[in-house]
């Protein structure tokens, strides 16, 4: 595994800048969002130019581009919003290779009409499972056009809601080009310590192969987000599952402000070379 980090985490809205600050603070790989690049997080329109410049700083500078944040509501209950959403994604997918990236993140969506990453009741209705494959579908078609992986994250709050509604997204899409990103502060949430080994087990056990790149937050006991290795997860379990399905890519913290970066690298870091 290689240790890497939303590149966000670091002010700057140059390439350059933000992934060399990435590279020092001891991370070899990104999960990049355009506004590192001075554009909106879903730019509808990227210079080529822009895309260009990510690519070679990346290059010069050491940084594996493991994916790229394509995170609109996949489910927005505002169609213009939704398609606006999609729009960005055919932009990013298609400037993907300039930047070096062969994944792009997305979000399976809330109903909730204000906040993508806020739990609605609607989530759960059959019908919202339907919409949500059916944007997928679109997306899919893009990806197979831009040969890209489009990375699917279970968030709790979302309609891909845990690592069983990752499967079965898997499932309606047998050979796809979605993978799963798993990040073990989501499937933990509101689960007990005591049976916080099971629940990663069985995460693992259900995904395997499908896993693309792992994320690395951490949690308090309230609940709260924390940097990894600050919180309640037990990292050598998770990263020892990791590597018994066969894991062997990138582990990208977030949830750290930049003056916490630098532990968080060299904590991740010490774990996977003891596996």
């Amino acid at each position: 595994m290689n240790v890497g980090v939303f590149a966000k985490t670091f002010p700057g809205h140059e390439p350059a800048t933000v992934l060399a600050a990435c590279r020092t603070a001891g991370f070899a790989s990104v999960q990049y969002n355009m506004a590192c690049s001075g554009l909106d997080s879903l730019p509808e329109v990227i210079p080529v130019s822009a895309a260009q410049r990510v690519g070679s700083a990346a290059a010069r500078i050491g940084v594996h581009m493991a994916a790229i944040s394509a995170t609109y509501n996949m489910t927005d209950p505002d169609p213009d919003r939704r398609q606006a959403g999609r729009r960005a994604f055919a932009s990013i997918a298609a400037h993907a290779a300039d930047m070096g990236a062969a994944m792009l993140t997305v979000c399976s969506g809330s109903l909730d009409p204000h906040d993508k990453w806020r739990r609605h009741p609607a989530n759960d209705e059959p019908q919202s499972w339907t919409d949500m494959c059916r944007e997928f579908e679109i997306i899919c078609d893009l990806a197979e056009q831009h040969d890209i992986v489009i990375g699917v994250e279970p968030e709790l709050a979302n309609i891909v809601s845990s690592a069983g509604k990752a499967a079965q997204l898997l499932t309606e899409f047998p050979g796809s080009r979605i993978q799963i990103i798993l990040d073990p502060a989501n499937i933990l949430e509101d689960v007990a310590p005591e049976h916080h080994h099971r629940t990663i087990d069985e995460a693992l056990d259900l995904l395997g192969a499908a896993i693309g790149l792992a994320h690395a937050k951490d949690r308090h006991e309230d609940g709260s987000v924390a940097p990894a290795g600050r919180g309640i997860i037990d990292w050598h379990h998770f990263l020892g599952g990791l590597s018994r399905v066969g894991f062997d890519g990138p582990l990208i913290a977030h949830g750290m402000s930049a003056d916490e970066a630098p532990a968080v690298a060299a904590f991740l870091t010490e774990q996977t070379t003891r596996l």
